[in-house]
């Protein structure tokens, strides 16, 4: 039997291959093989929309319009941003938008330019 690695999500040992694809029944979490070992260095990979990679520094442009709690206004479709700054956590985008100040976005909601 082939020594698959544990769950990234819940550190399972009982995960299986399907396919290219690691599944863990105990989660229900699925990953590609390939990003195994695409991810293994320090540095994650994080990709935009349409799966382009961004780096910090790139102009990004929102691809739909995004609620902002505690406030009424809405972030619009279209909006560049410029500079942004990858970090770690569930929002993986932090930057400066004109007329909101601070925000962390997620890289699914935004395409790169």
């Amino acid at each position: 039997m082939a020594d698959l690695p544990n769950c990234p999500k819940c550190n399972s040992e009982y995960t299986y291959e399907d396919g290219s694809f690691l599944i863990c029944p105990e989660c229900a979490h699925e990953w590609a093989l390939e990003s195994e070992t695409e991810n293994s260095g320090d540095k994650k990979t994080v990709k935009d929309a349409n799966g382009n990679v961004l780096s910090n520094g790139d102009s990004v442009t929102v691809i739909k319009d995004l609620k902002v709690k505690g406030s009424s206004s809405a972030i619009k479709i279209g909006t560049k941003v410029k500079n942004i700054r990858l970090v770690d956590g569930d929002h993986n985008i932090d930057c400066q938008i004109d007329g909101f100040g601070a925000m962390k976005l997620k890289s699914e909601f935004v395409k790169k330019i």
